[in-house]
């Protein structure tokens, strides 16, 4: 008869093996199918876009999203407890309505997957002035803090990434920033209301910490903004919840989580970029797509131009109008056959020169076809610049209109008016 027990032990060997060293992976490209996988406290929620809202532009308020299942976080490695390695990866987007908003948000693996002391404000979501501090929270956290509390928490400014190991005053902290391929550092606002990447790695063995963050659309740089040595042993327990805690105070600011990769074997996928749910926008704003934007443009363009050509037209209009005015003086009510000189303009060609029979003293003689009647006319035209008085010109208009021409017929006569703007014209009776 065989015994069962060694069948037994090595059962229970194996669900204890299992308990303790299988892997979690998941990855979530939006959270529009992830209602059912995490748990949403508080003011969180999924969008109809797809983005997972910690917190809205309310003040006073926290949110918590943690993943439904719990993952095992120690290893056993020859009867001695480890944290295995991790990493995680996401996008989140701080969007502030007005000048300044509060407080931030948190990666956070703790024993819960809710957080029931947890305070408001400065706290995000996270601890409590009764807890704050406390061994026994067992909580590990990555905070991407903009707003400065250098009192309770000795933050450094009002924009920075910090390591926070069961309390909300950092081991280590940084500036926002990233290092770029010639190694230089470059900084970044985390509430400039435009998506960032972060990227959490640790490395169990080496009890090695990387946190880098960089707005998108820039890929992982190479070297990590913050790299700490910390064991994560004492803080985890064998079964850990990971996710994000959020909080608002008297300044709001609604924080978002748009993706998020995690791994407890290896690195966490990697985010595809082109499935991303659209990204979150201020209130009061309105997004405009590609096409429409194009469509937009081509609209303005077409507009301007109409508007020019309108402009244009109306310009030359106006100009060649003011061409063609004429003034009426008094002596010429005197000579009541007249023509406006527009016909007489006309009748020349603008007066051009092809059309010049002769020259007198005081002026030009043009052939002329009277627009309305198709008269042949000769027209002669003196030039403001003769040095004839009124009474001779007035004369030459009375000779001229009592005399015909023997292939022309009339004689028809204008002047130029005073002012260079300005012409005059008129004919006398037979």
């Amino acid at each position: 008869m065989v015994s069962r027990a060694p069948v037994f032990e090595f059962i229970l060997l194996s669900c204890y093996f299992w308990l303790h060293c299988s892997s979690e992976n998941f990855i979530f490209n939006g959270f529009k199918q992830a209602t059912d996988r995490l748990n949403l406290v508080n003011s969180t929620k999924i969008t109809k876009d797809g983005l997972l809202q910690l917190t809205n532009d309310t003040n006073n308020v926290l949110g918590q999203a943690f993943f439904l299942s719990p993952i095992p976080m120690i290893k056993i490695n020859e009867n001695v407890s480890e944290a295995i390695s991790f990493s995680t990866s996401f996008i989140l987007d701080i969007v502030t309505v007005g000048s300044a908003g509060g407080h931030g948000l948190t990666f956070a693996i703790a024993p819960s997957k809710e957080l029931p002391e947890a305070y408001i404000a400065n706290y995000l979501g996270l601890f409590s002035p009764s807890n704050n501090g406390n061994f026994s929270n067992h909580v590990f956290a990555v905070e991407f803090d903009h707003v400065m509390d250098n009192g309770l928490f000795n933050d450094t400014d009002d924009n920075h990434v910090g390591v926070d190991l069961n309390s909300l005053k950092s081991n280590t902290t940084h500036k926002a920033a990233y290092f770029s391929n010639q190694n230089s550092m470059v900084e970044f606002r985390l509430e400039s209301g435009k998506p960032i990447q972060a990227w959490i790695d640790y490395n169990g063995t080496s009890k090695i910490l990387d946190i880098t963050v960089a707005p998108l659309p820039i890929p992982k740089p190479s070297r990590a903004l913050i790299s700490y040595h910390v064991d994560l042993t004492p803080i985890f327990k064998n079964e850990m919840y990971v996710g994000f805690t959020s909080s608002t105070g008297k300044l709001a600011s609604s924080h978002y989580i748009i993706a998020w990769s995690f791994s407890n074997e290896g690195l966490a996928q990697a985010i595809d970029l082109s499935r991303l749910p659209k990204f979150p926008h201020p209130p009061g704003t309105i997004t405009v797509s590609r096409s429409e934007v194009i469509r937009i443009g081509i609209l303005s363009t077409v507009v301007t131009l109409t508007m020019i050509a309108i402009l244009f037209g109306v310009s030359l209009y106006l100009w060649q109008r003011s061409k063609l005015a004429e003034t009426i003086e008094d002596w010429e009510k005197e000579h009541p056959h007249r023509l406006p000189y527009k016909d007489l303009y006309r009748a020349t060609k603008g007066f051009k020169e092809t059309e010049i029979l002769g020259t007198g003293g005081f002026g030009h003689v043009y052939m002329g076809l009277l627009p309305k009647t198709k008269e042949m006319v000769a027209i002669k035209k003196i030039s403001n610049n003769a040095r004839q008085g009124m009474r001779e010109f007035v004369a030459e208009i009375s000779s001229l209109g009592r005399m015909r021409h023997r292939k022309f017929g009339t004689w028809w006569s204008s002047v130029d008016g005073a002012k260079e703007t300005k012409i005059f014209s008129w004919y006398t009776s037979l």
